[in-house]
């Protein structure tokens, strides 16, 4: 079985004040060269598969790579060595509210995104009142977007990636957004989807999201992959590490 996510030897590098940038210098030098000062690895030497259907979180403390992991599996990055390679169509549920248009109506945005991420005209006409209820956003549909509140934009985004039909679901924090009645909306979703077989990719800091969500568990510390196990073996060498500094 082919699986749904590859990544050997992945490695990024960051300037402490904004990304890295390479110059012919560097392509030539390799990833052997030396760092430049203010430079660092937010993640390297990582490699793991993913198998289709898998559940899997992504443990760590701030700032260990865990998001960056995650932007590189959504293609928002490119690695500095290494490879990536996901077989299938990804849901991102990162950034959210990242790709709306402030001047766009409510309506117009949803026909744009899903538009974007593969959706078919007639399958957005389908599926566009089920959506804007899911968002409770009835009665804002002609409100531009940049009027709503986050809340509401984090609903609506939400509403129209879980919506696609990409086989991997990337989700990264966004179910510690909103009120509790829409979160609870939001758990119930993901189930819906992971009981279609679908692969989930998951950074959180909420051990009970991570316990109650995913199967299989990946630590990050300083970059590098520490372990690589059952959720709840791998949450309790991470608590075990951080309760002991």
């Amino acid at each position: 079985m082919t699986a749904a996510i590859e990544v050997n030897g992945l490695g990024v590098r960051f300037r402490r004040n904004r990304r890295g940038t390479r110059n012919f210098k560097d392509i030539f030098a390799g990833a052997t060269r030396r760092a430049r000062p203010g430079e660092f690895w937010a993640l390297r030497g990582v490699s793991f598969d993913v198998a289709p259907g898998e559940s899997i979180g992504v443990v760590g403390r701030n700032g260990q790579g865990k998001s960056t992991l995650l932007r590189l599996v959504a293609g928002v990055l490119l690695p500095d060595e290494g490879t990536v390679r996901v077989h299938g169509g990804v849901a991102p549920l990162i950034e959210l509210t990242g790709g709306f248009v402030g001047d766009l109506t409510v309506r117009e945005n949803v026909r744009l995104t899903a538009g974007l991420h593969g959706m078919s005209k007639s399958e957005v006409g389908r599926r566009y009142d089920e959506m804007i209820a899911f968002a409770e956003l009835e009665d804002f549909q002609e409100t531009p977007y940049k009027h709503l509140s986050n809340g509401m934009k984090v609903r609506l985004a939400f509403s129209v990636v879980s919506q696609l039909d990409e086989p991997i679901l990337l989700v990264d924090e966004v179910l510690a957004v909103g009120d509790k009645a829409f979160r609870d909306k939001c758990y119930k979703r993901i189930d819906e989807l992971l009981t279609e077989g679908r692969t989930l990719f998951f950074v959180s800091h909420s051990e009970r999201d991570l316990r109650r969500f995913c199967r299989r568990g990946l630590y990050l510390d300083k970059g590098r992959l520490v372990m690589d196990g059952p959720i709840g073996e791998v949450l309790d060498r991470y608590n075990a590490d951080h309760n002991a500094h």
